[in-house]
């Protein structure tokens, strides 16, 4: 009998188990024998995934749902079966509002795609004045750029929409996804949509026009979800559900196990040894390894391998951000709730990034006599608030509130959640840093890495990324040699 080929997967967030499920799946496809063990420095796994039932209460320290419209998370679910766990958002006649000159505003449906019926809700809303909506219409005659620069976020909307579209509706909603700022982050790492409808249709909104008219079939046919899907009892019962799936098949995972360094060697050509040296001695010797790390934990154990990998990897940035939770008496809340929740432009320079009426977005989130609310602070050039200690970031998340909804009631439950480090920032010439590792990493093969600081920070992009990337390491296992990355 062959010998199982042995694989270290380092990280236990939602890259790493992920990697490890798709390393089981392509292991079997491909016929090639993997005995795979997973690492976390932690004595938990997830990673972000962090999921809080306090009574009747659910609340998500980390993410609190994920994007439906890209697959691999949906068919990650349906293949550990929660299907029947998902939920769709609330049905609501308002979903999200924008804080803009000194009060809550609709955000109309549509944002981008500006129909003529949907002109009158953007005006009435006053979230842009008729110049600013007249503006945001010029997007349909401007000339597309013929540059192949990579370009910021906020210079591709300024150029499309103009200044005032871009502030106070694109920046808060957009770079307020990467906790970023939009004069930094890259429009081609973070919504290469945008750009790719330009050049394709000369404009973003023919475009947009176009792609509704092409899929409004495919959506008939298909059971359409809202964009964003959850789990009834929180995001954490799909990492309990891979940890069991993970387990029942085999996998060794280890937990409050943290890497200290790696060494590799080789005996063939081609062909390499990874020891992955552990804190408090021992060593784990394998034929492939997967880092699924943020980039600067990457950056330090591959450095002594490769310092151009290493010092690329350290150069990617990192946001710290804050979750603020807490409950009301349904009956002391009032007028104050509005919609699924709002988000605060950067121009109003408030703490406030966004908050989410949680209990009103999801079903099963609170009991019927409680409102539930979770808010965001810090990111990029937002982090000072951050300094301060639990209770006075609980006071500051208050009097926002009271500023902006008018919500001067006590909290009769309120949890803060610290993510330090947490967010990468994909800015300028992100993809071009990503091939130069690439190319660095080119000589060690089955070395592979995944994970939010690469394509993507949302759960399905996390996903996906590792199924590539146990893809790779599989097909390299099996005498392939793989070279660079597909898309």
């Amino acid at each position: 009998m062959t010998s199982p080929k042995t694989v270290a997967i380092v990280g236990g967030g939602i890259a790493g188990l992920a990697a490890a499920f798709a390393l089981l799946e392509r292991s079997v496809e491909a016929g090639v024998p993997i005995a795979c063990t997973v690492l976390e420095s932690s004595l938990s796994w997830g990673g972000k995934i962090v999921t809080h039932r306090v009574g009747d209460l659910v609340t998500e320290a980390g993410p609190d749902s994920f994007l439906s419209q890209k697959p691999a998370g949906l068919q990650l679910i349906d293949k550990l079966g929660l299907t029947d766990q998902l939920i769709d958002t609330n049905k609501t006649a308002t979903k999200a509002c924008v804080y803009s000159r000194g009060r809550l505003r609709e955000l109309p449906e549509g944002l981008v795609l500006i129909s003529p019926g949907q002109v009158g809700p953007f005006l009435r809303s006053g979230l842009l004045s008729p110049a600013g909506l007249l503006r945001m219409g010029m997007d349909m005659v401007l000339p597309a750029s013929r540059s192949a620069e990579d370009e910021s976020l906020a210079s591709f909307f300024r150029r499309r929409f103009g200044r005032q579209a871009f502030e106070r509706m694109m920046e808060p909603l957009m770079a307020g996804i990467y906790a970023g700022d939009a004069e930094q982050l890259s429009i081609k790492a973070t919504f290469p949509k945008f750009p790719e409808l330009e050049r394709k249709h000369g404009s973003v909104i023919r475009g947009m026009l176009s792609t509704k008219a092409d899929t409004a079939g495919l959506q008939r046919v298909e059971r359409k979800r809202t964009m964003f899907v959850s789990l009834k009892n929180g995001l954490e019962d799909l990492i309990a559900a891979l940890y069991r799936s993970l387990t029942d098949r085999g996998l060794t995972l280890r937990s409050g196990t943290a890497v200290e360094s790696l060494r590799v060697r080789s005996h063939e050509l081609g062909r390499w040894t990874y020891d992955v040296m552990l804190s408090g001695g021992g060593a784990l010797s394998v034929d492939g390894l997967i880092l699924a790390t943020p980039a600067f934990v990457s950056a330090e154990l591959l450095r002594p391998l490769t310092p151009i990998a290493g010092g690329l990897l350290e150069r990617i940035p990192y946001a710290s951000t804050a979750t603020v939770a807490m409950a009301y008496p349904a009956a002391v809340v009032g007028q104050s709730v509005h919609g699924f929740g709002f988000v605060v432009p950067r121009v109003e320079q408030r703490d406030l990034i966004a908050a989410t009426w949680t209990s009103l977005k999801w079903p099963h989130r609170a009991p019927a006599d409680q409102v539930l609310v979770r808010c965001y602070l810090g990111g990029v050039g937002r982090e000072a608030v951050l300094e301060l200690d639990d209770p006075s970031l609980v006071a500051r998340v208050r009097a926002e509130l009271q500023r902006i909804c008018g919500l001067v009631a006590e909290p009769i439950y309120v949890e803060v959640n610290r993510w330090v480090n947490a967010m990468p920032q994909y800015v300028l010439g992100h993809l071009e840093r990503l091939d130069e590792i690439e190319r660095a990493l080119s000589r060690f093969g089955g070395l592979v890495l995944t994970g939010s600081a690469y394509r993507g920070v949302g759960i399905p992009d996390c996903i996906r990324d590792a199924s590539m990337a146990a893809d790779r390491v599989v097909r390299y296992l099996s005498g392939e040699r793989v070279r660079g990355r597909e898309t």
